[in-house]
């Protein structure tokens, strides 16, 4: 009989064997599977793990070598990735545990990185209480604070470990699936144009289609792409291209990466964009402590957070940089102006109003956008309903006539 899939248990077992074992004995006792792999680089698991890459990397023929600890990590992780990303193809992972403190974390989230989206990934961490933007990234990673450091398993680190192995267990034993399943169109948004992409997701649903939103804050539109890239998508609608903006003046939604905007690997899928929010840079400031270089600028204060109107050289920039992406891939490329404002702070009598940016924006794209790319431009606000309904519109059409989706 085949074996089923495995709950991979991973983690520095010669720090954290007993710890990793009670993992290991907490998920067989509810009648799943495990897997160890042991990428401690200290020594060998004090256990009989499945796979120890200690002994097969590090002391490989019973000699550890010249080993400096970072070029040994970096082997472990290397080929624990590896190993781990082929045993998830052949059907042989249905999740993921590990526990750890800054090593452990580093170690076991990378390894996580490699699963896509739906296998769960369970982290239990003495650090993670800190800033796990990095760590966790655009995955789907549950990080569970440990409270105490985890050295043995006594009467509280024990009781969090179980209830660790008892909710990735959760995870994997959940099947839940929707009714029925509908063309997905990814759909960027962030505060400024919320109105927007309420309407957008109500038109589009209306036409059939499933709307799947992300908050363009760095994380998100990178998220977007990836998901994009592992075929997620019919089409993507990104309204809120404001990364870019924020990605320059280093503001609250930077954080993108180079395939941000850029064509999803093997495949053309449509893409229609919308400068949703790159009239203006958000910032961590307000109006007690503007910053002196921003002190002539037009600025919307929104909350702990300000929004500051990009200037000419800036606005050049970014729509230099839209064209260039959009030019590596020109098929099945739309790009649409609302030329009455970007976001709700950008229209008439709004403090970021400013017909002259948006011209010399315009002036720019054209000058160094693709003309197979077509650009259509739109009397209307972008948080206007006709907008939406605009938008919507060329999406579906954008959708029908596309090969991808033939």
């Amino acid at each position: 009989m085949e074996q089923k899939a495995a709950i991979v248990i991973v983690g520095t077992f010669d720090s954290k064997g007993q710890e990793h074992l009670f993992l290991k004995k907490c998920i067989e006792r509810r009648r799943i599977p495990t897997l160890t792999i042991n990428v401690g680089t200290k020594g060998p698991s004090p256990f009989c793990a499945d796979i120890d890459l200690y002994s097969k990397i590090i002391n490989k023929g019973g000699d550890r070598g010249s080993w400096d600890r970072d070029e040994a990590i970096q082997a472990v992780l290397s080929r624990a990735r590896i190993l781990v990303r082929e045993l998830y193809r052949r059907g042989k992972i249905c999740g993921i545990i590990s526990a750890g403190g800054g090593t452990g974390t580093h170690l076991g989230t990378s390894i996580m990185h490699v699963l896509p989206m739906g296998v769960p990934k369970v982290m239990v961490s003495t650090v993670a209480s800190r800033d796990m933007a990095k760590i966790v990234g655009t995955k789907d990673i549950t990080m569970m604070h440990s409270v105490v450091d985890l050295l043995g398993v006594n009467s509280i680190s024990g009781g969090v470990l179980f209830r660790a192995a008892g909710a990735v267990c959760g995870m994997v034993l959940s099947r839940w699936r929707p009714k029925r399943l509908k063309k997905r169109v990814a759909l960027t948004m962030f505060g400024f144009i919320t109105q927007a992409a309420e309407l957008i997701k109500k038109s589009l649903e209306g036409m059939g289609y499933e709307v799947i939103a992300f908050h363009a804050n760095g994380t998100g539109g990178m998220a977007m792409e990836e998901l994009a890239a592992e075929g997620y998508f019919e089409g993507i609608l990104d309204l809120a291209t404001h990364e870019l903006a924020d990605e320059l003046m280093h503001g609250y939604c930077s954080g993108i990466g180079p395939q941000r905007l850029e064509t999803v690997p093997g495949r053309d899928l449509p893409r229609l964009v919308v400068p949703g929010g790159l009239d203006c840079a958000v910032l961590e400031f307000t109006r007690e402590n503007i910053p002196e270089r921003f002190k002539d600028r037009k600025i919307f204060f929104y909350d702990f957070r300000s929004a500051v109107r990009l200037s000419r050289e800036e606005t050049q920039y970014l729509a230099a940089q839209l064209a260039e992406k959009l030019n590596r891939s020109p098929l099945n490329r739309k790009v649409l102006i609302p030329m009455r404002g970007w976001s709700e702070a950008d229209q008439e009598d709004g403090p970021l109003y400013d017909t002259q940016m948006r011209d010399v924006f315009m002036g720019k794209l054209r000058q160094g956008l693709n003309s197979e790319i077509e650009i259509e431009e739109a009397d209307l606000h972008i948080n206007d309903p006709a907008f939406a309904v605009l938008a919507s519109t060329i999406m579906d059409k954008m959708l029908k006539n596309s090969p991808e989706n033939k």
